[in-house]
């Protein structure tokens, strides 16, 4: 089974990597080309290619460095 991966990118999008399914909120599926590695996720809400990142976090003053806990 492939693996989904997703990168929380320092003051960016998220990067998802794998197989996935894209749903909005009416349960309408995004068809997403199967042909592309990876698609960045707009965390900012400033891209006007939402859900799709277009690189608008750097000039809208998203700032989230966002850090998994640690175990102690």
């Amino acid at each position: 089974m492939s693996e989904v991966k997703v990168n929380i990118r320092d003051n960016g999008p998220l990067l998802v990597e794998g197989p996935f399914k894209l749903v909005d909120g009416d349960g309408n599926e995004y068809q997403l080309p199967a042909d592309k590695p990876a698609f960045a996720l707009c965390r900012c809400g400033a891209s006007s290619n939402r859900p799709f990142c277009d690189g608008a976090h750097k000039t809208a003053g998203f700032n989230c460095s966002a850090r998994a806990p640690s175990d102690s």
